[in-house]
C-alpha cells in the first residue's frame, strides 16, 4: 500500500488518461470526446511535470552558497507549457469545427451523422 502513496502522482496521471480514453473510445458525442481527449492529454502532462521535478532539487539559479546542488530540470516544465497552450488552441479550434457540423448537419452525434452519409451516397 506504501506504494501507492509514494507514487500517487503516477497514479493520478494513468487514472487521468484511462478516463480520457475511455471517453474517446465510448462516446458518440463529439463535444464529448474533444473533452476525454483533452483529458488525456491532461494526464500525459502530468506525468511529464511529474518526471521533470527532483527530489530535494531547487530551480537552475546561479547560487554560490552551495556547493553541490541538486536542480530540477526546467525542460520539462517549459515544454508542458507549450504542450499546454497548443492543446487549449487545438480544443478551442475542434470545438468550432463542432458547431460548425452542428449548424450544418443538425447534430453532433457520430451516430448520426453516418447515417446521414450513408443516406445522401444512395
Amino acid at each position: 500500500m506504501q506504494i501507492v502513496f509514494d507514487y500517487y502522482n503516477y497514479w493520478i496521471c494513468i487514472i487521468l488518461m484511462m478516463v480520457g480514453f475511455y471517453g474517446v473510445i465510448a462516446k458518440t458525442n463529439l463535444v464529448k470526446k474533444a473533452l476525454s481527449l483533452s483529458l488525456f492529454q491532461t494526464g500525459i502532462l502530468v506525468f511529464y511535470i511529474s518526471i521533470g521535478k527532483v527530489e530535494g532539487g531547487t530551480a537552475p539559479v546561479l547560487d554560490k552558497s552551495v556547493d553541490n546542488p541538486v536542480y530540477s530540470n526546467p525542460l520539462p516544465h517549459a515544454l508542458m507549457l507549450t504542450a499546454i497552450v497548443v492543446g487549449v488552441a487545438t480544443l478551442a479550434v475542434a470545438m468550432a469545427i463542432i458547431v460548425n457540423i452542428r449548424e450544418r448537419y443538425g447534430t453532433i452525434d457520430e451516430q448520426d451523422l453516418e447515417q446521414l452519409e450513408h443516406e445522401t451516397q444512395d
